[in-house]
């Protein structure tokens, strides 16, 4: 812990550490306007009068967007730099949070989904890899910042739908466009920063010089991937369980209040920010490889353990189940960067997009799953995905290679 701490107060000293707190908080207000969608569907529901099937196919419509489109984003702006790139995604985001406020028929709300889809494809992507530009070498502490502000944006946004929107109606979610205002004066210095960076780079004819050799061959490349989607497979199955489910299975196991289980809830998601922030620097020291390896195997005895306890050792068992497994996606996000240096957007966006579009059929199944044999069986079943991680074993060591 003493090695992080001093980590952290490194890359504080450095210039670009404004601009990676920037990135964080960028990404805490774009997963904050994210994560009103799903929060406000028992109002959506009762407002327009629509079937469980309707609002599986809106949420199937925004996943859709959040996730197919972040690689081909990715892609796009690797091969053409765009510094306006980040507010690009905010404005469709912004449009869609208002759209979503009034919209009165299910076409429109699939509009509005869709277009907050796009800009969570277009942020996701280009956001990581310019805070691995401004890390400073230092990536895994830049990438866990900037996770961390996603994890703590997700999780208060439904707190604040709670709070502003659930009392009043529907279109106070146009009061969210305080939010997005928020979010387009935090990428100022972003902006500033990778403007410079661009012109430097141009100015050195850095096009070829910068571009580094991948450690592995392409066949290879595509094999060490293959192996890291699946660990994201297992990784996001396990986290549907908990973030959809979990307040459904206290209330029904120990008959907590649902205030009492969004508690629950929250102690996890800080779990998950806590897991997050940590997972990075420990990369950076020990390497990536036996991070993910620790992260998502670590998990199993935990999420073993969970369905089996009372109620407090239940809290207990997801907060460490929780960090265990938050500290992965990290490690293995700058992994596979590592694999393809020279695509960072398309790389980030293929593992953002993966695990956006994972969570989301994860959920759908699992709730079809939880009508046909109880809300227990989920987490008896789900339980056993993190064992999955023993395929990390095959991934080579790039530090050694290096």
């Amino acid at each position: 812990m003493n090695g992080i701490v001093s980590k952290v107060r490194t890359v504080a000293s450095e210039p670009t550490f404004g601009v990676l707190m920037a990135l964080c908080s960028v990404h805490c207000f774009n997963d904050l306007l994210q994560s009103v969608v799903s929060a406000v569907y028992p109002m959506l529901k009762e407002d327009l009068s629509l079937s469980f099937g309707q609002i599986g196919l809106i949420t199937l419509v925004y996943q859709i967007a959040a996730s197919v489109f972040q690689p081909v984003v990715g892609l796009a702006f690797d091969r053409r730099p765009f510094v306006g790139s980040l507010p690009m995604g905010m404005v469709f985001t912004s449009v869609g949070i208002l759209l979503f406020a009034f919209a009165g028929s299910l076409p429109a709300v699939l509009l509005a989904v869709f277009l907050v889809g796009v800009g969570s494809s277009t942020l996701h992507p280009e956001a990581s890899r310019i805070t691995s530009l401004a890390s400073g070498g230092r990536r895994g502490m830049a990438q866990s910042i900037f996770q961390v502000g996603g994890n703590f944006g997700t999780s208060i946004g439904p707190l604040l739908v709670a709070a502003m929107v659930a009392p009043h109606g529907r279109t106070y979610i146009a009061w969210f466009i305080i939010v997005a205002a928020m979010a387009f004066y935090a990428m100022r210095p972003i902006c500033r920063w990778y403007s410079g960076w661009l012109a430097q780079t141009a100015a050195r004819g850095a096009a070829q010089a910068i571009r580094k050799k991948a450690p592995l061959s392409h066949g290879r490349t595509v094999w060490v991937i293959s192996i890291l989607t699946v660990l994201i497979f297992s990784k996001y199955i396990y986290m549907a369980s908990i973030t959809n489910y979990y307040t459904f299975y206290l209330i029904h196991r120990f008959g907590v209040s649902i205030s009492a289980s969004q508690v629950c809830l929250f102690v996890f998601l800080v779990a998950t920010a806590a897991g997050t922030l940590v997972g990075g620097p420990l990369g950076d020291r020990y390497g990536r490889q036996p991070v993910i390896w620790i992260s998502i195997l670590g998990t199993a005895p935990f999420s073993l353990a969970l369905p089996h306890c009372g109620l407090y050792a239940t809290v207990a068992m997801s907060f460490c189940a929780g960090f265990m497994l938050s500290s992965a996606f990290p490690a293995i996000l700058l992994y596979s960067q590592e694999l393809l240096p020279n695509k960072l957007g398309l790389v980030s966006g293929l593992f953002f997009g993966f695990s956006f579009g994972v969570a989301g059929v994860a959920s759908a199944v699992l709730g079809e799953f939880a009508d046909t044999y109880g809300i227990d069986a989920i987490f008896s079943f789900c339980a056993y995905m993190p064992l999955i991680g023993i395929v990390a074993a095959l991934l080579p060591n790039l530090r050694r290679l290096s």
